[in-house]
């Protein structure tokens, strides 16, 4: 049979995710930060699109656990009446005829909080005194150093060349024989000048590697110098992995002398430059809060500080003037379409949240009452049947979102946990086996600690089912340290 390239036509169903339906998937899974960040985009990319502010800030309606699960606000219900929402996976319907008036009513008339108690922004700028002052970088510290010192032209030539190769830690991690090279200047000198920069503050930087940094730190301690470097040079190892023996045989030493000089090395500071190098903190802002009120616990999503959307009633009225030309009536359908989609899965994000968060709470209720050994095993599958939503669905809006409960702060994933299984047949959660192992190693004899094998012995007496693979996971998760780390002889 020959090959012959030719047209045809065929009809044909497939399944497409419109461009409307993957902004409202996408909004599910961003964060708070993200989704302020993409709602300011639109307003600056869609004219159709109006922050409103309001004069006067509704009170913050709050619903119980034990009450049916009604949403707070009452753009649910009419956004129910607009749009048929599917409850899988976010699935919408997409209408195809638009009753423009009617519908730009109710996206208008949507429920709106301001940024702020009274709707307005403050008419005064905040206190100077309230604001931090720019923080001063290692490198920055060093300069400022260097130009205040008696160094020659020549020598600050050399060491500027040397402070720009200083890391955030403060060791230096140039060569000195291209510095040498590049300025022309003896390597002997280049070496002097970097001996003048480790003189400089903090005391250490300028150091070519740890037991250089550690040395350099031991001046004051004149009458344990030598010991101090011999400990530094032969034996950091062996201090590190905590092997006083050899150390005492090695420098003839007691082990009261021994408790002393390590004493000391514990006082010096690894890294110089940790001081300058720390970033801004960030602040998480939690999505949504959990209040306890008497034998309940309330849900409120927050709203604080997220734009609010309306349609602009200038191009709403110019829809229907008869002068408007059909080419910028299209033009503005088109984006109306695009704003009332992004109000719309908006709105779907925060029911999706609250109904998330409401359920978490039905399922987790003895973790808010008792603790993270009161954690009840549960995966996505739960939450999904439990609020008729796709497991997909239930993934991404736990991502990347936080909930303040009256035990702190948390990721809504903290709450889904895997189930270790017991004797009893009851299962635990891998959270509560994390606490439970932190607490073992906090009551442990510090010269007896406990080894990864007894801490699974101990918790198999307890019915639970756990090797010791799984103990030393967890504890790396913790951030402890092995017995051998852990063990204080001294």
């Amino acid at each position: 049979m020959a090959l012959e390239i030719k047209q045809s036509l065929r009809l044909a169903q497939q399944l497409v995710i419109t461009p409307q339906l993957q902004q409202a998937i996408k909004l599910l899974q961003l964060s708070r930060l993200e989704l302020e960040n993409l709602i300011q985009h639109e307003l600056t990319e869609n004219p159709i699109l109006e922050e409103q502010l309001e004069q006067e800030a509704r009170p913050e309606e709050e619903v119980s656990v034990t009450e049916p699960a009604n949403l707070t606000h009452d753009v649910h219900d009419k956004e129910q009446k607009t749009a048929e929402v599917g409850t899988r996976d976010g699935e919408m319907k997409e209408p195809t005829n638009f009753d423009w008036e009617n519908y730009l009513g109710t996206y208008n008339a949507a429920e709106s909080e301001p940024r702020r108690g009274n709707g307005e922004f403050p008419d005064e700028m905040p206190s100077y005194e309230n604001k931090s002052a720019p923080s001063m970088t290692l490198q920055d510290h060093l300069l400022w150093q260097l130009h205040l010192s008696d160094m020659t032209e020549d020598e600050t030539l050399i060491a500027e060349d040397i402070i720009g190769n200083i890391n955030d830690d403060g060791y230096f991690q140039g060569n000195l024989q291209e510095i040498s090279d590049n300025n022309d200047f003896p390597l002997d000198r280049v070496e002097e000048v970097l001996g003048m920069i480790q003189e400089f503050d903090p005391t250490g930087v300028g150091a070519r590697d740890l037991k250089e940094c550690l040395k350099l730190q031991i001046t004051p301690f004149e009458r344990e110098t030598a010991l101090l470097e011999q400990l530094i040079d032969h034996h950091l190892e062996d201090l590190e992995k905590r092997n006083y023996g050899a150390i005492t045989k090695g420098l003839g030493i007691s082990n009261e002398k021994l408790r002393e000089l390590a004493h000391i090395i514990s006082t010096l500071e690894p890294k110089p430059g940790r001081p300058f190098g720390g970033e801004n903190p960030q602040y998480i802002i939690p999505d949504v809060y959990i209040h306890k009120v008497g034998n309940d616990y309330i849900v409120s999503l927050n709203d604080d500080g997220l734009p609010k959307l309306q349609i602009s009633s200038f191009y709403r009225n110019a829809l229907f003037k008869n002068e408007t030309t059909s080419q910028t009536k299209e033009y503005i359908q088109d984006k109306l379409r695009s704003a009332m989609w992004l109000i719309r899965s908006i709105h779907q994000r925060q029911r999706t949240l609250y109904k998330v968060t409401h359920s978490i709470i039905k399922f987790q209720r003895g973790f808010l009452e008792n603790g993270v050994s009161q954690l009840k095993p549960m995966i996505l599958r739960d939450v999904a049947q439990d609020i008729q939503m796709h497991e997909s669905t239930i993934s991404r809006v736990t991502t990347n979102k936080y909930v303040q409960t009256p035990r702190g702060l948390f990721e809504l994933k903290f709450f889904f946990n895997n189930r270790l299984p017991t004797n009893s047949g009851d299962g635990v959660t891998s959270e509560s086996i994390k606490a439970t192992i932190r607490q073992m190693i906090e009551k442990e004899d510090a010269r007896h600690p406990l080894s990864d094998q007894q801490i699974a012995e101990m918790l198999q007496k307890q019915e639970v089912k756990i090797s010791r693979r799984t103990i030393a996971k967890y504890r790396e998760l913790l951030g402890i340290s092995p017995s051998s780390r852990r063990r204080q002889v001294l």
